[in-house]
């Protein structure tokens, strides 16, 4: 495991939800693949031959989407049929993670690329409601806008640079504060590139564009026992996210 250790202060954390809270040994990345070789079977009826290319060019460009591949799609029916029938009995309560993060100071934000309800979902049965000022999600960053053409239907997600700068502006984070925890190199290197100090999660390695590696989120008051020095520096006005996306959505507590 690196350490961080400059003395920068820090006054906002931004976590990636998905194997980061919780290890990828849980199998629910592996779950939620197969739903979407499902989705694409049976409800977008493609060829089988052709779904492992496809998930591949899908997983290198996050933003390609199904309609501009041809195909009619619906977010909210992808969704529930790619998260619906996920295992969250396997997602247990964490008393240890919910204490670290209670004690933390800073403003703590989920930014995930999955939906509103999944979000909620896992949230919950780890035992972690109430420990995060909001949720930046699938939604925050694909509501339609009046002002977008309807012609425009790219969807914006980590790992691209927009999204990162997206969540800089709904937040209103200074990026130079702010820590970024993902599992994911692309998203890390993303991040780094948006001005973020950064920490991959999983991983008792640093990747491009990682300030930190942390073999488990558990392991955050070793690396980096800055973020309780800095009590002091925390903001108590918390930005109103409500404004982004649903209150339910945004604000946990």
């Amino acid at each position: 495991m690196e350490s961080y250790s400059n003395g920068a202060k820090f006054d906002c954390l931004l976590f990636d939800m998905d194997d980061t809270l919780y290890p990828l040994s849980l199998g629910i990345n592996l779950a939620c693949r197969q739903n979407i070789i499902d989705y694409m079977l049976n409800k977008l009826q493609i060829e089988e031959s052709l779904v492992p290319k496809m998930c591949l060019d899908l997983y290198r460009n996050m933003e390609l989407q199904w309609p501009l591949l041809g195909y009619d799609f619906d977010c909210d029916e992808f969704h529930s049929c790619v998260h619906g029938a996920l295992p969250y009995e396997k997602l247990k309560p964490d008393p240890v993670l919910r204490n670290l993060l209670l004690s933390l100071p800073q403003r703590k934000i989920i930014f995930t690329n999955s939906d509103e309800a999944h979000a909620v979902t896992a949230l919950k049965k780890m035992g972690l409601e109430g420990c995060f000022e909001g949720i930046i999600c699938f939604e925050t960053l694909n509501t339609p806008s009046p002002d977008s053409p309807t012609s425009d239907k790219r969807i914006l997600c980590k790992p691209s640079l927009e999204s990162m700068e997206a969540v800089v502006e709904i937040a209103k984070l200074d990026p130079k504060k702010t820590v970024f925890f993902d599992d994911s190199p692309r998203n890390i290197a993303s991040g780094k590139a948006a001005g973020f100090h950064t920490v991959i999660v999983g991983s008792s390695a640093l990747v491009p564009g990682a300030d930190v590696a942390l073999e488990s989120i558990h392991n955050i008051r070793e690396a980096l026992p800055e973020l309780w020095e800095a009590a002091g520096d925390h903001i108590d006005a918390a930005v109103d996210l409500q404004s982004a996306v649903v209150a339910e959505t945004t604000v946990l507590a």
